[in-house]
């Protein structure tokens, strides 16, 4: 293995640039690569990753930077420089320069076989810069032996301060904790005995990431909370660094930090020509350093690296088993350890336990798209067992159809984390879960549309992120709206009001609370006794934005719009996602009544009657396009030429929103003329033997919609619709089975279409008063109980005959359940032959 990559590279030239913090060696890598026609950078972090393409941007400009991390990928058409995340770097494409940031992390437990694969094969076509620690040099001799090393010393001088209490620690320090747990405990002690701090921990998105140091850069707070993810290469105005405890969880085990670990991190304080310094907030026991390693990170001498983890870069795909015993292979090179079992290769082993994996997953296309699946990190840490259910889901779609994530299941997922309410701890949570979301819209052949989903999770992230941003200094930083109004003083009138673009209102760039639609929410942490000065303030300030918004309303496209017809909901129409009204008894099950928000009660008089038609006009149109049956049938109803049979007959299927049991109108029915079931008919009603419907109400959104217009009528939630597809039900679910189209017989529920096909079929099969068994296929094929179809057979006019060889069979009574008149069918429609029927 590794001759063949000697052999591939030899002669391009291998440059390690190796040394501590604060030597200069990511700059001196950026300044390589903005010197090649093209290149790339793959980084240990996101932030880190994010950061630099933000600096190349500004030499290059964004049309020719490209960013590549697991959960965000910015590619143009004419990109020429990426900067990736170590695991994200392609590979498979050719660039005059490459660099890998942070090798020594290919002695990590938990990702050093990535670090250790891109050592051995990511190479530039002119330049390869590989950096890191100067305990990486004997690992670089032995497996790139013709690189050339060259050691940088540090800028500045880091040395020890010291133990210090927090309350003691000096201005523009960062305290190290190694949970977030204990980063909160942390940050909340600076805010009671400090005035504040930021947050920086590496499960923060860029967006909230950069908002909290930019916090801190601009002095705000004077002192920044962190995990170790600042130690590798985050550049921040740093003078003093403490140490919160010297231990941390891996993963596997708590254990204390490594020299190497303490000064990668310690290296932070100081900046290029700045000295910094380092030390503890105990004296005494596992929390405080002992003599050795302060001597050793004061003159930045660490013990060399003596092996790297590494894992086959380039597995078998011919089978599962291939793929496995490649991943499971051991190197071939005394100096490389085989990887510890990583998350994706747990969740791989677990999965091709699963019958139905090991089916789908022949060949090597499919096998290839597995292991991709497999790839999604465990960003909500939730352990290899959840984790693997959530994969196998994933893996379930992309190796069914067309191996596409089918949109509703994503849109339904990300919809229940678009939302910014509750604590840090919650917030957090949610931009985990984000990121796998994101990580799937990256995929661009995992889903149908992946541009317009990629850009749906980004927008989600960044809401996320400016809430837990937020969320941070509303915790941590002690600077109170009312402390900003008594600045000012107390009239209101004196305030400049200004709301952004994500309905934030703010006095000075301090938020004091968020236009949310027409409705002024005031911040959460304002006092009850301010809360009445700044609602004065805003209401002042707000009427022109509400006006504005208003007037957006009215020349939006109907696209703008929605019905929420989720079940449990009350059926509310939305603007851009906003309320803005919901839906009441109205003249008639198709005319609800629009009942506007009372947050638009602050529009005048004229805007608001105009909202008003607006929204009417649009819900007239929606029900007319979404279920044109139900409009048709009042207009039935009310039309003084339709007759009175034909006028009952329709205010009952409208009043039952398109379904009404035949026997309830039996008389109606029966004296229907000719022209009067054809308008029946060009209304889209069936008139079948046991029930009158319109079977487009059947179809999933039209269903919705009928669901959502009987709750508007009822004045209460959206009831539960069947399951997607269901043909029969047992009668217990749902409990108003009647309201969605199906008919109880017995211990089940047939939907009311396939009644009519059964009765169909069993009139075509009887032979006068002989008997006849109906065709075993068609109630196998539905999986009809015997009670059902007994129930089923005798409503319809048949009674129970002595079975034939262990088949049930039945003879016709003389007469049907219910009469039917003739009708002239068309005669493609599936129940024309229930229009002959007579009493035999």
């Amino acid at each position: 293995m590794l001759a063949f990559v000697k052999h591939a590279f030899a002669e391009r030239p291998v440059t390690a640039v190796l040394g501590p913090t604060n030597t200069g060696k990511t700059h001196l890598a950026v300044e390589r690569l903005c010197g090649h026609s093209s290149g790339m950078i793959g980084f240990p972090l996101r932030l880190l990753a994010r950061e630099v393409y933000d600096r190349v941007v500004r030499i290059k400009g964004a049309h020719q930077v490209a960013l590549i991390t697991g959960e965000e990928k910015i590619v143009p058409s004419q990109a020429r420089w990426f900067l990736c995340t170590a695991e994200s770097m392609p590979l498979d494409r050719e660039f005059a320069f490459v660099g890998l940031d942070e090798a020594q992390l290919g002695a990590d437990p938990e990702r050093g076989h990535v670090f250790t694969d891109r050592l051995l094969r990511a190479r530039g076509r002119e330049e390869t810069m590989i950096l890191g620690s100067e305990a990486l040099r004997p690992m670089l001799q032995k497996l790139v032996p013709d690189a050339e090393i060259i050691g940088r010393p540090r800028f500045s001088t880091l040395s020890y301060a010291g133990a210090k209490k927090i309350s003691r620690l000096p201005k523009r320090s960062a305290i190290v904790a190694f949970s977030a747990e204990e980063v909160y405990a942390v940050a909340e002690m600076l805010r009671r005995l400090r005035g504040g701090a930021a947050v920086v921990m590496g499960a923060l998105s860029p967006r909230t990431r950069n908002a909290q140091v930019a916090m801190f850069q601009a002095g705000e707070v004077d002192y920044l909370v962190a995990t170790d993810a600042i130690g590798m290469g985050l550049n921040m105005d740093v003078a003093h660094v403490a140490f919160a405890s010297l231990t941390k969880f891996d993963g596997r085990r708590t254990r204390r930090l490594t020299v190497a670990e303490m000064a990668q991190i310690a290296g932070r304080a100081g900046r290029h020509q700045r000295d910094g310094t380092f030390g503890g907030v105990a004296e005494e026991g596992p929390g405080a350093f002992t003599p050795e390693e302060v001597m050793a990170i004061e003159g930045h001498h660490f013990p060399k690296l003596d092996f790297l983890y590494w894992r086959e870069g380039e597995p078998d795909f011919a089978s599962v088993d291939a793929l496995i015993d490649s991943l499971e292979r051991r190197p071939d090179n005394p100096v490389l350890r085989a990887a510890p079992q990583a998350v994706d290769l747990a969740v791989l082993k677990r999965l091709a336990e699963e019958d139905w994996v090991r089916a789908r997953a022949r060949g090597v296309t499919m096998v290839k798209r597995l292991w991709a699946a497999c790839g999604l990190p465990d960003f909500r840490k939730l352990g290899v067992d959840p984790h693997a259910r959530f994969v196998g889901r994933l893996f379930g779609h992309l190796s069914e159809g067309l191996g596409h994530v089918p949109h509703h299941w994503f849109a339904e997922e990300i919809a229940r984390l678009d939302r910014v309410d509750g604590d840090v701890e919650t917030i957090a949570g949610r931009i985990a879960a984000a990121r796998s979301w994101a990580y799937i819209a990256h995929r661009s052949d995992w889903l149908a549309d992946p541009a317009h989903w990629a850009e749906r999770t980004r927008a989600i992230e960044e809401r996320l992120s400016d809430a837990l941003h937020a969320s941070l200094t509303q915790r941590f930083v002690d600077k109170r709206t009312t402390l900003l109004m008594r600045q000012i003083g107390a009239d209101p009138r004196a305030l400049p009001v200004v709301v952004g673009d994500e309905g934030e209102v703010m006095v000075e760039d301090h938020p004091i609370g968020r236009l949310e639609g027409f409705r002024f929410i005031v911040a959460p942490d304002a006092r009850h006794s301010d809360k009445r000065l700044l609602l004065a303030a805003a209401e002042r300030r707000l009427t022109d934005e509400r006006a504005k918004r208003a007037a957006a309303l009215l020349e939006a496209p109907d696209e703008a719009f929605s019905l929420d017809l989720r079940a449990g909901a009350r059926p509310t129409l939305a603007w851009h996602a906003l309320a803005v009204a919901t839906l009441a008894p109205g003249p008639s099950l198709a005319r609800p009544r629009v009942v506007l928000d009372k947050a638009l009660d602050v529009l005048d008089r004229q805007l608001l009657a105009k909202v008003q038609a607006k929204l009417d006009a649009w819900l007239a149109d929606a029900i007319r396009r979404r279920v044109p049956g139900l409009p048709a049938l009042e207009r039935l109803a009310r039309d003084p030429e339709a007759g009175p049979a034909l006028r009952a007959t329709a205010a009952a299927l409208l009043g039952g929103g398109g379904f009404a049991a035949r026997h309830a109108l039996r008389e109606s029915v029966d004296a229907l003329d000719l022209p009067a079931r054809k308008r029946l008919r060009q209304a889209g009603v069936t008139i079948g033997a046991l029930d009158l419907f319109d079977p487009r109400l059947l179809k999933p959104q039209a269903a919705a919609w009928r669901r959502a217009l009987l709750a508007a009528a009822e004045g209460c939630a959206i009831g539960e619709g069947p399951p997607e597809g269901a043909t029969v039900l047992p009668r217990q679910a749902p409990a108003a089975i009647p309201v969605h189209g199906f008919r109880t017989f017995g211990g089940q529920a047939i939907r009311v279409d396939l009644v009519e096909r059964l009765a169909h079929a069993a009139f075509e099969g009887r032979a006068g008063r002989k008997p006849f068994a109906p065709e075993p296929a068609l109630v196998t094929s539905l999986g009809l109980a015997p009670d059902t179809l007994g129930r089923l057979m005798a409503q319809l006019g048949f009674r129970a005959a002595p079975p034939l060889e262990g088949q049930p069979r039945w003879t016709w009574k003389g007469r049907a359940a219910v009469p039917v008149a003739p009708v002239r069918a068309r005669p493609d429609n599936a129940f024309a032959a229930l229009a002959g029927w007579r009493d035999g």
